[in-house]
């Protein structure tokens, strides 16, 4: 069983690149699952139907959020359309949508998924997300042994502190929100793949996917800034995850950095934070 986790798609430029490379990563990796962090997909900041469509066609199968999860209006309403797309299991009681779910793969499979947000330096409002665990991998018993965590949070501490606190419960506990891609990826002594952060798929002449310029000037004025997502030229992050369908246990995890080359100028197009 081979999964293919993308990480954090941003704006215009993370759809575009994502779109290009996706048939090939298919040919070279053979994938019978691809998730996709989704949660700056819409202008850089948080996610819209018809963004979620755009790339559920490009044959992504799940989709995860994290803190600008409800950052455009629209989704929140729209959940239910989206059987595919989870936001953190640690969101209040009564949030739209789903923490958890299981989804089927290419060769009919099952694999459960569950998204949930660190509360370190960035979601102190939030539900215990080490408990919010407990309650999802309850949920999914006796569904699949093969499950896969999108941890979305700020400090490598807590995310390190997840990895352990689900070695051997899981099969791969991938961090997302930094959009650095970490050092550290292994298979943990319980058979459980972690990385800390699976990194950005957009334009890496960045801050982070936004303009520099703006960035840098937030820093030496302190003064409020409007941020756009930069241009290309773009990187795509993400790592593949082989297991075993009937332990649910990990066998290797693979990181993936790519990276157009300068010269690819903008040609992935730009677009501002707020469309």
């Amino acid at each position: 069983m081979r999964i293919l986790f993308v990480g954090d798609v941003v704006g215009k430029p993370g759809r575009t690149i994502l779109r290009q490379r996706l048939p090939e990563l298919r040919r070279t990796y053979s994938p019978e699952l691809v998730v996709v962090n989704a949660e700056n997909a819409a202008g850089g900041v948080g996610l819209t139907p018809p963004t979620a469509r755009e790339l559920l066609a490009m044959g992504v199968d799940a989709l995860t959020l994290g803190n600008h999860a409800w950052d455009k209006r629209e989704l929140a309403p729209a959940m239910d359309e989206f059987p595919q797309l989870l936001r953190p299991a640690n969101f209040p009681p009564g949030t739209p949508g789903r923490g958890a779910m299981t989804v089927r793969t290419r060769s009919g499979a099952r694999v459960g998924i569950v998204n949930a947000m660190g509360r370190v330096f960035s979601g102190a409002h939030l539900d215990c997300p080490f408990r919010a665990m407990d309650q999802a991998l309850e949920e999914l018993a006796g569904q699949t042994p093969l499950i896969l965590v999108d941890f979305h949070a700020e400090a490598t501490s807590e995310k390190t502190a997840m990895g352990w606190f689900l070695d051997g419960r899981v099969t791969a506990v991938v961090g997302t929100h930094t959009h650095i891609q970490t050092a550290d990826a292994a298979v943990l002594p319980g058979g459980t793949a972690y990385i800390t952060d699976v990194g950005m798929t957009g334009p890496w002449l960045s801050c982070l996917g936004v303009e520099r310029g703006r960035v840098l000037e937030r820093f030496l004025t302190q003064m409020p800034v409007r941020f756009d997502v930069a241009p290309g030229p773009c990187q795509l992050n993400a790592v593949v995850v082989d297991a075993d369908p009937a332990s649910g246990k990990a066998a290797a995890i693979t990181p993936l950095y790519w990276r157009e080359p300068l010269d690819a100028g903008a040609g992935a197009g730009s677009e501002p934070s707020g469309s």
